[in-house]
């Protein structure tokens, strides 16, 4: 049977240090996919203007390819290159949320995610986040420092 791992990446040496541990993790276990995570925090409940919102849908589409050709790609192709069963995925929402959602619906057994960024707003995000996920998470989570 194969352990599915989701790594909560933020495009920091944070994430970075997740998934050495992921990867760590994996060895161990005899069969193992790493699921690489990058979720852009959004928020449907914000207000804008009508000209934002017929430029949004295309905002967003711009933020996920960017995040998943910086920070996603280049996880998954160090990963694979280094011999793991590795994809990813990018997704908008609450970071918490959006990260325990993945885990469920793509059979995740745990989570791994840094403990703290450091870089101001993605601190901030991945900071009260961790702990909303580890609190609320379906599955195991793993903080790494």
């Amino acid at each position: 049977m194969t352990v599915k791992i989701v790594i909560g990446l933020d495009g920091t040496e944070t994430g970075g240090r997740a998934i050495d541990f992921a990867k760590d993790l994996a060895t161990r276990l005899d069969a193992c996919e790493l699921l690489c995570a990058y979720v852009i925090e959004w928020s449907p409940f914000t207000f804008q203007t009508p000209e934002e919102n017929a430029t949004r849908h295309k905002r967003r589409e711009e933020e996920i390819e960017t995040a998943t050709s910086r920070v996603v790609d280049p996880a998954v192709s160090a990963l694979k290159e280094a011999g793991f069963n590795a994809s990813g995925i990018v997704r908008h929402g609450d970071v918490a949320e959006t990260l325990n959602t993945i885990a469920v619906d793509n059979g995740g057994a745990q989570i791994i995610v840094g403990r703290a960024s450091e870089h101001g707003f993605t601190k901030r995000i991945f900071g009260s986040s961790t702990q909303n996920l580890v609190m609320h998470a379906d599955v195991p989570v793993t903080v790494v420092n």
